[in-house]
C-alpha cells in the first residue's frame, strides 16, 4: 500500500492577490494553505517526507509540492502508477454550505478550497497518473492528530491540536486509540488562539504565520505583569475546557477579515501604536509579548487540565502551529499533568502531509502495533561521490577528505574550541522546521560573544533571538532541568526547559535571558555522527554540548543540497563546512571573494 500525502493550497495567495489588489506583502501572508509538503507512507512505514520550500527555495511556500512529491517517488523507487491513494491535508467539502452564505465565500470555495481544484492540480502536475481519481481529502485537524498520535508509540492518548485554523476550526481535543479517534471538543476559527498570536505578531511588526517564534523569543525580555490583565481580558475561559476570543470579531468587512485591520485597530486602541517593521523593540513591545505568551500558556493549561480530568489519560500528543511554541510546550511538560508528552516534529501545516498519508494508510491497511518514531530524517541524502563531484565541478573552495570519522570529529572539535563556526551537512535532511543536526550550523556554547556574533554576522537577524543547544542524551539531565528517563521527550527541539543554574555561566551562548534553553537531546542510536561529534567536543572542551542553529541565513529555507550548503557557507562566511567526511574551507584572497560574491548572488536570487 503506497500513499502520497500532501499539504498546501496552490491557488490561495494568487486568488487573494486577484480579489484584493494593492495589499501589503505582509497582508498577503494572512491566508490559508502555506507550508506545502509531501510524504510517502508504505508498508515499510514513513519512507520520505519533505517541505516544498527546500526544493523551490521559497520559504513557507504554499504552492503545489511538485518537487517534494517527485522526491518522495524517487526515494520510494516507485512510479505514479504505483500510488494507491493521494491524501490531502484539507477537507472543505463537508463545510461547503458555510462558504455558500456570501458571494465571496462561494467563489473562494470554488477557486481555492474545493476538492475538484485539488483533482485538477494533480492531473495538471502529474498528467496521465489518474491521481485525481485517487484523491482522499482528510480533515485538517484529523491530519494533525494522525501526524502526532501514530508516530508517538502510545496505545492511547489525549491529543490537542491548536493552530490558526483548519477548514473552520482552530482547536480540537480528541482521544486517539490504536484504531479510533474520538473528537471531544472543538473551537471555531473565530476564536482562534493561533490567530490571536499571529495578529499580535503583525502588531509587533513581524510577519503573520512566519514570525511567531520571534514573538516567543522576545517575550522573556519583558515583564508579563505590565499588560497581563489587559491581555487576559481578550481570552475568556469557559467551564467546559474551551475558550472564546471576542476580540477577533472586530473584523467587520471582508477586507478586514483578510487583513485583520479591524483587530489591529482595536489592539492599537488598547495597547498603543503598533510597532513599525524595522523599528527598535521598546520595553513596551517586550512586555506585550511577555503578557501574550503568559496568556497563551494559561489558556493551553486550562484546556488540558479540564480534559485530563475528563478522560484520565496520562499520555499527551501536541500538533498544529501552536505546538511549535516551545515555551508553552515546556510549561505543559513541567506541569506534570501528563506522564508522557509527544510533540510532532513537523507540527505546522507541513506535518499534515504526513498526517493525511498516515491516516489513509492506517484505514486502508492492517493496523500495526504502535511504535515510536525515531529521528524525522526523511529528506534527501547525498553520498560521498555526489559531494565530491559537486566540489570538483565548482572548484571555488579547498577541500580535504578525512576517511576516519573519529579523526574528523577530533579536528572539527579543535576548531570549535578555537571559536570557529562550522556548517554541518550530514545524511538525510530533517522534516519540520528545526535543524536537528543534519543541516546545522554549530559553535562553542561557552563563548559569551558567540550568540551576538552569529546573529549579526552569520544569520543576519535580530539580536534578541536565542540559539538552541544540542547535548548527548546521557548528559542531558546533568546540564538541563530534564528528569532522567524523559530525555527522548526533548529529542526534536520543541520544548524549552531551564538550564541548571550551576551551568548557566558556562553556557552563555545558549542560555536565554530567563535562564532557559530549547534543548535537543542526541542519542547514539538516532544521530550516530552528531553524537560522536558531541563526545569528541566533550573530550576537547569538557562538556558534550554545542550551539546548534539551522543551516540558512535570514529569508532562506534550510539548505537541502550540497550546492546550497556551499553557497550558504560562503555567503555567511563560516569558518568550516563539513559535508560527509569532507572538510571544506574558503579560498583566500581574490578567489575567495569572487566565490562569496557568486554565492551571494545565487542566494539573493533564490530567496527573492
Amino acid at each position: 500500500m503506497n500513499v502520497i500525502g500532501f499539504s498546501g493550497l496552490h491557488q490561495s495567495v494568487s486568488y487573494k492577490r486577484r480579489v484584493f489588489p494593492g495589499l501589503t506583502e505582509r497582508e498577503y501572508r494572512v491566508a490559508q494553505g502555506f507550508d506545502s509538503a509531501a510524504a510517502l507512507v508504505t508498508g515499510n512505514g514513513i519512507v520520505a517526507a519533505a517541505a516544498e520550500e527546500r526544493f523551490s527555495r521559497e520559504k513557507t511556500t504554499g504552492l503545489f509540492p511538485l518537487q517534494a512529491i517527485r522526491y518522495c517517488l524517487q526515494e520510494g523507487r516507485i512510479k505514479p502508477g504505483d500510488v494507491d491513494f493521494v491524501a490531502h491535508g484539507f477537507s472543505y467539502e463537508p463545510f461547503k454550505n458555510s462558504f455558500a452564505e456570501t458571494d465571496y465565500g462561494r467563489d473562494q470555495y470554488a477557486q481555492v478550497f474545493s476538492p475538484d481544484v485539488q483533482k485538477r492540480n494533480l492531473e495538471e502536475f502529474f498528467p496521465g497518473s489518474g491521481w485525481g481519481g485517487k484523491l482522499v481529502s482528510v480533515n485538517h485537524h484529523l491530519a494533525h492528530i494522525a501526524s502526532a498520535f501514530y508516530p508517538s508509540g502510545f496505545s492511547e492518548a489525549l491529543v490537542l491540536v491548536s493552530d490558526g485554523m483548519g477548514e473552520i476550526h482552530s482547536m480540537t481535543v480528541a482521544v486517539a486509540k490504536k484504531d479510533t479517534v474520538e473528537m471531544l471538543a472543538q473551537v471555531p476559527a473565530l476564536h482562534s488562539l493561533g490567530i490571536l498570536y499571529g495578529v499580535f505578531t503583525l502588531y509587533l511588526g513581524f510577519w503573520f504565520g512566519v514570525d511567531e517564534y520571534k514573538v516567543m523569543g522576545l517575550a522573556p525580555y519583558g515583564n508579563p505583569r505590565h499588560f497581563y490583565d489587559q491581555m487576559s481580558d481578550l481570552v475568556r475561559l469557559r467551564d467546559d475546557g474551551t475558550y472564546t476570543i471576542p476580540l477577533l470579531a472586530s473584523n467587520a468587512t471582508q477586507l478586514e477579515k483578510e487583513t485583520h485591520r479591524g483587530v489591529l485597530e482595536e489592539l492599537a486602541n488598547r495597547f498603543g501604536p503598533a510597532r513599525d517593521p524595522g523599528a527598535d523593540h521598546t520595553q513596551r513591545h517586550k512586555d506585550i509579548a511577555a503578557a501574550l505568551q503568559a496568556v497563551v500558556q494559561n489558556c493551553q493549561l486550562h484546556v488540558l487540565r479540564h480534559f485530563r480530568r475528563e478522560t484520565g489519560l496520562q499520555n499527551l500528543c501536541l500538533a498544529g502551529g501552536v505546538a511549535l511554541n516551545c515555551s508553552a510546550n515546556g510549561v505543559i511538560k513541567r506541569s506534570r499533568l501528563f506522564k508522557q508528552v509527544f510533540v510532532q516534529p513537523a507540527s505546522g501545516d507541513d506535518g499534515t502531509a504526513l498526517g493525511a498519508a498516515l491516516y489513509v494508510h492506517r484505514n486502508a491497511a492492517t493496523v500495526e502495533e504502535p511504535k515510536r518514531m525515531k529521528a524525522p530524517l526523511w529528506g534527501p541524502r547525498f553520498d560521498s561521490e555526489e559531494i565530491r563531484s559537486m566540489l570538483e565541478a565548482r572548484g571555488d573552495t579547498h577541500c580535504e577528505i578525512v576517511e576516519d570519522f573519529a579523526d574528523l570529529c577530533r579536528r572539527v572539535s579543535e576548531r570549535l574550541v578555537r571559536g570557529e563556526i562550522v556548517g554541518w551537512f550530514q545524511g538525510r535532511m530533517e522534516y519540520g522546521p528545526r535543524a536537528l543536526g543534519s543541516r546545522s550550523i554549530l559553535a562553542d556554547p561557552r563563548d559569551p560573544h558567540m550568540r551576538d556574533k552569529i546573529n549579526a554576522l552569520v544569520k543576519k537577524r535580530e539580536a534578541f533571538r536565542p540559539f538552541a543547544p544540542i547535548v548527548t542524551k546521557e548528559a542531558a539531565s546533568t546540564y538541563f532541568e530534564i528528569v532522567p528517563g524523559e530525555e527522548d521527550t526533548y529529542a526534536h527541539m520543541l520544548l524549552v526547559t531551564p538550564v541548571r543554574p550551576s551551568y548557566r555561566d558556562q553556557l552563555p551562548a545558549i542560555t536565554h535571558i530567563d535562564g532557559s534553553a530549547r534543548v535537543q537531546t542526541v542519542s547514539r542510536e538516532n544521530y550516530p555522527r552528531l553524537w560522536e561529534l558531541l563526545r569528541s567536543f566533550e573530550r576537547a572542551a569538557g562538556l558534550p554540548v554545542l550551539l546548534n542553529t539551522s543551516f540558512n541565513v535570514k529569508g532562506q529555507p534550510i539548505v537541502c543540497t550540497p550546492n546550497e550548503a556551499l553557497d550558504t557557507f560562503l555567503f555567511a562566511k563560516l569558518d568550516l563546512l563539513v559535508m560527509g567526511n569532507f572538510m571544506i574551507t574558503a579560498k583566500a584572497g581574490d578567489a575567495g571573494d569572487s566565490a562569496r560574491n557568486a554565492a551571494t548572488e545565487r542566494i539573493t536570487i533564490g530567496v527573492g
